[in-house]
Formats: C-alpha cells, sequence, structure tokens
C-alpha cells in the first residue's frame, strides 16, 4: 500500500495518531522498531502502546483536574486511547487506571482493523527526505534516529532521567497488617492497600534508600536533570527526612483500623491489572539496584514476603527543545514535511503524550484535505498544551511538562476556591465551539 503519511513510533502517540488519520481514510504505515528482535531500556514486550511506567492515566475528574479534563477532551475527540482505557479500567479511586496487556491489546486490535493503515516492524534510523512524516518515537529514540534528529535540527537535544516503579504480586502481600482504603475514605470501594510505618520503621527505611547501593550513571548522562513528576525515590530521600511523607508516603487521611490512627508514613500500591493479581507501588520509582530494591522493599510493613512482578529501572529521557525547532503545527522549521508528536516534544504523561500525537494526526489530515488548520483555543486543556510546547514556554528553560492549570489563561475575577470549576466549564465551552470548524473536508483514500 502507497502511503500518505509515514508515522515512526507505535507507543501512545504514534498509535493515537494513526488512528486519527485512518479513520479519516487516509493511508498510513506505522513503523514500530519493537517487533525487530529490538527494544528500548524500558520496553518490555512489543505491544503498541506499551505502557512502560505507572499504569495510571491519573484523575478523571473532568470538574477540577486539569488532566481530567483532558480526558473528557479528548473522548469529544475520538481517542482511541481513552476508548481502549475504557475497556481497560481497573478500580482505582478517582484516577483511571488500566490494565496495561489489556489496554495494548486494545489499541492494536483497533489499528489493525483500520483497512487503510499498515503496522510495519522496522527500525527507522533516519528521518525521511521528503513526504508527510509524524514522528513520535518518545523518549527513548534510538540513538541513530536521534542522531538525524540532532543533525536535522542543528541543536543538542536536552534530556532527563525517568524511573519505574516496581510491581508486587497481590497474594505475596500480609493483609493482617495492611487494609484497603482511600484517603480520606472518598471511594466506597477502598482502592488502595496501604502498608503502615511507625517512626522507628520509616526513620530506617529513610536510612536504608540513603545508603541503598544505586544504578551507576554512564558518561554521556552525567549532569542530567529529573522530571520532578516522576523524581526516584531515593533522590526525593536526599532533599530531607520527611520529604516523603509529604510525597508519596504521606499518611494524611488514612486511618490505620489497627489503631484508628494515621501512621506516621504509609507506602501505598495500587492495583495493576484487571485480575487484580498484581499492585504497583504508588511513588516508588526508583534507581536502586534490583537486589537492593529487594532486600530494602521487604523491610515495609506487609511486605516482608513480597514479590516482585516487575523491579524498578532508569531510562534516559531525551526531548526536543520545541518552542525553539517547531512551528505552531508541530512541524520542523528546517523540514516542515516532518511533524513531531508525543512526548519526545517535551510534553509529560501518558495522556499528554496521547493528546500531542491526536493533534499532530489532526493536523496532517487537515493538511492534506487542503483546509486551513485553526489551533483549539488556549483555554482548553489540547490548546493550553499546544501552545506551550510550540511558544509559551521560554526556549532557554524548556523542560517536560503535565498538563495543568498554570498553562491556562487565567481567570483572575473568580475567587480562587471557584477557579478550577471556572477553568473547565470555559473550557468545554470554548471546545464545543471548536469542534464545530474542527474537522477536515472530506479525504480521498
Amino acid at each position: 500500500m502507497i502511503h500518505q503519511v509515514h508515522i515512526i513510533g507505535g507507543g501512545l502517540a504514534g498509535s493515537e495518531a494513526a488512528w486519527q488519520l485512518a479513520r479519516r481514510g487516509v493511508r498510513v504505515r506505522l513503523s514500530e522498531m519493537r517487533g525487530t528482535g529490538e527494544r528500548s531500556p524500558a520496553h518490555q514486550t512489543d505491544a503498541l502502546a506499551e505502557l512502560v511506567c505507572s499504569n495510571s492515566f491519573r484523575s478523571d475528574d473532568d470538574e477540577k483536574n486539569a488532566v481530567g479534563l483532558l480526558h473528557h477532551e479528548m473522548r469529544q475527540l475520538d481517542s482511541l486511547v481513552m476508548t481502549a482505557a475504557a475497556k481497560a479500567q481497573v478500580p482505582a479511586g478517582s484516577a483511571l487506571a488500566v490494565d496495561r496487556d489489556v489496554f495494548s491489546a486494545e489499541v492494536e486490535a483497533a489499528l489493525t482493523a483500520q483497512p487503510t493503515l499498515e503496522i510495519v516492524r522496522e527500525r527507522i534510523d533516519r528521518l525521511p527526505e521528503s513526504g508527510l512524516t509524524i514522528v513520535a518515537t518518545g523518549p527513548l529514540t534510538a540513538a541513530s534516529l536521534a542522531d538525524s534528529i540532532g543533525t536535522a535540527t542543528g541543536a543538542d537535544s536536552l534530556a532527563f532521567f525517568d524511573a519505574i516503579a516496581p510491581i508486587v504480586h497481590r497474594d505475596t502481600i500480609d493483609m493482617d497488617i495492611c487494609w484497603m482504603a482511600s484517603r480520606w475514605d472518598k471511594s466506597e470501594t477502598k482502592d488502595y492497600i496501604n502498608c503502615p510505618m511507625n517512626k522507628e520503621q520509616y526513620l530506617a527505611f529513610h536510612a536504608g534508600l540513603l545508603a541503598g547501593e544505586k544504578t551507576s550513571f554512564k558518561e554521556w548522562e552525567a549532569n542530567t536533570p529529573y522530571f520532578d513528576g516522576c523524581m526516584p525515590i531515593e533522590v526525593m530521600a536526599e532533599r530531607g527526612l520527611d520529604t516523603l511523607r509529604f510525597g508519596p508516603m504521606k499518611p494524611v487521611g488514612l486511618d490505620d483500623p489497627r489503631t484508628g490512627r494515621w501512621p506516621h508514613a504509609v507506602v501505598q500500591l495500587r492495583q495493576d491489572n484487571k485480575l487484580g493479581t498484581i499492585w504497583n507501588m504508588v511513588g516508588f520509582q526508583t534507581k536502586l539496584k534490583h537486589a537492593e530494591q529487594v532486600r530494602l522493599f521487604r523491610t515495609i510493613p506487609g511486605l516482608e514476603n513480597a514479590e516482585f512482578a516487575r523491579l524498578g529501572g532508569l531510562h534516559r529521557n531525551t526531548f526536543l527543545n520545541s518552542p525553539m525547532l517547531l512551528d505552531r503545527q508541530f512541524r520542523l522549521k528546517t523540514a516542515p514535511h516532518i511533524r513531531f508528536g508525543g512526548q519526545i516534544t517535551g510534553c509529560e504523561g501518558y495522556v499528554e503524550s496521547a493528546a500531542i500525537g491526536l493533534l499532530a494526526g489532526m493536523m496532517t489530515a487537515i493538511e492534506i484535505s487542503g483546509d486551513t488548520w485553526t489551533a483549539p483555543p488556549r483555554t482548553t486543556a489540547l490548546g493550553a498544551l499546544l501552545s506551550h510546547i510550540t511558544g509559551d514556554a521560554e526556549a532557554d528553560s524548556y523542560q517536560p511538562m503535565n498538563v495543568n492549570f498554570g498553562l491556562f489563561p487565567p481567570l483572575h475575577d473568580v475567587k480562587k476556591k471557584q477557579r478550577k470549576e471556572a477553568y473547565t466549564s470555559r473550557a468545554k465551552a470554548d471546545l464545543s465551539t471548536w469542534l464545530t470548524s474542527a474537522e477536515p473536508a472530506e479525504l480521498t483514500a
């Protein structure tokens, strides 16, 4: 099949872009390196849209939360990622969490069923010299392609480290010590397993994190910053004795049924698959060596006999200085036939990555149709992300960013307590208006 658009990378962004194009009748070639015998340092399967870190898409509250609003907007645009997430959902309180295997299978099945889409397992080493292309290779872009991107941009890519949290087999958790609850009992289903720590246990654990043997850095990894939203737990521990107790180990709102009081600290685990057989340690991304992880994490009350389905890990992420290199449609200024989508643009998070892939797919479809692209309003979550990546952020200090209300045009005349609801109400109204003109003209496959 002769393609109209070449998409490089079958992660969340590439899969979403492919879906948005193929469902509009565009002929697409989706190239994915995994399946050729090669994988990135973080991937464990050859499945499209594999979730390599958490299994959570974070809050699904579209009234008071920016990422929940982004969920809403993507659903309005027939997002494949959001449709697959609904089919793969597992309990997680107000968050949207999924069985990662079911999720990937749903994405791949939907794409395979598209008659104008060809999925090819191949490694692409160079940016194409011509033809509409979307590069969605993510933060773990293969070295050869990264070199080609560097040559095309004439600038060094920025980089940061990203760490993966461990996953525990449910039947190895001691529920005589741990208990099920959501913070402040907000969820009737009590979706989290809570492991309590007294002060002595916490102090010993904190000391173990500081002393534990860590993964060593390679020479090319030196002086690369972490992204604050995925900080390794031992790096957080280095910032102060109580940093963890105000972060992933905060006990606030969690009454230990054995004492009726909040523990000194709490380790929470969240369901990771539909069967409920594996649970991930919330906020426990780490660069500790594997043997050290097993030893130290088994000192956590309730996890003394824990068996791990996956231990934590560390990988290097790279992203473009997008405000400097890309135009307002994610096109490379020096080679406008090439668009970028997903985390490589400098967004952070599963949902944000998929959202940028969705927009890249829509932009390309409209370009093919001959229509003029009209960007979603900056008052929407999609528009706020787009604006941040392609020009609102300072190029000399550009860093990965999750969607948040700080990216939205401010509402100074609204009281602070009412501001989140006001942001979401404005966004939903503006998105509805934009949708009436967003769809491209009829396309010929």
